[in-house]
């Protein structure tokens, strides 16, 4: 999960998602970065527009059931 929230910092800040720079966000935590993770990571992420898929999920109300 640590790689999701290092990929969510990144793009807040407005830095490029990719392997590197995961990988030192996992090691200025304090934490030994996986190649593998932050690989699968980045790769997953690749495209993907994360302000827009926030901002589209906090749009949408919770339906009870």
């Amino acid at each position: 999960m640590e790689y999701v929230y290092a990929a969510l910092l990144l793009d807040a800040v407005g830095k490029e998602i990719n392997e590197e720079n995961v990988k030192a966000v996992i090691k200025a935590a304090g934490a030994t970065p996986d190649d593998a993770q932050a690989k699968a990571v980045v790769a997953s992420l690749k495209g993907v527009n994360i302000k827009e898929i926030i901002s589209n999920a906090a749009a949408k109300p919770v339906q009870q059931t």
